[in-house]
């Protein structure tokens, strides 16, 4: 099995040739989990004032899902207990963070099983639409989130993501 880091590095080079409420997806399944970390994802953002996206939150969950079905096979099926979240803006209000990943990485778990809440992966919907001026760059600024965060529940940490292009 191709391992996580190497998903990573394969959509690098491909790329260079990405209220609250769940996003359903076929590929994904989601038990119940308990002890937890927050681990965000704030990227350097370029915030021009211009136009910008204007999407509403079932459209915008509709990318996220499109998004979700680009991704690898291999980088999806490991996800166990996950839910994907789609909120307005982070509870600070600020539009600086486009993700988060809101739970225990798999390389520091001892014990974990039934009865645990699930992580989250929780993506912006307002702060990724400020930053983007058309649906492409929105799918982009998606699809590069969605792998930041899950990378995250993989134990990659930032400054490898950054090292990979996904920071």
């Amino acid at each position: 099995m191709v391992g996580i880091a190497q998903l990573v590095e394969r959509l690098v080079v491909v790329q260079e040739v990405a209220g609250s409420s769940p996003v359903t997806h076929p590929k994904l399944c989601a038990k119940r989990g308990s002890e937890t970390a927050r681990v965000s994802c704030i990227r350097p953002l370029s915030v021009q004032m211009g136009e910008t996206v204007e999407l509403d939150a079932e459209t915008f969950e509709a990318l996220v899902v499109d998004e979700l079905d680009q991704l690898p096979d291999d980088m999806i099926d490991g996800l166990d207990n996950v839910v994907f979240v789609v909120e307005d803006r982070p509870e600070d209000g600020s539009l600086d963070l486009l993700g988060l990943y809101d739970g225990t990485a798999l390389t520091e778990r001892d014990r974990y099983g039934f009865g645990e809440m699930p992580d989250r992966i929780i993506l912006y919907r307002e702060p990724l639409l400020t930053i983007c001026e058309d649906e492409e760059e929105l799918r982009d600024e998606i699809h590069v989130t969605l792998v930041h965060e899950i990378a995250h529940f993989y134990g990659i940490d930032d400054d490898r993501l950054h090292e990979l292009g996904w920071a």
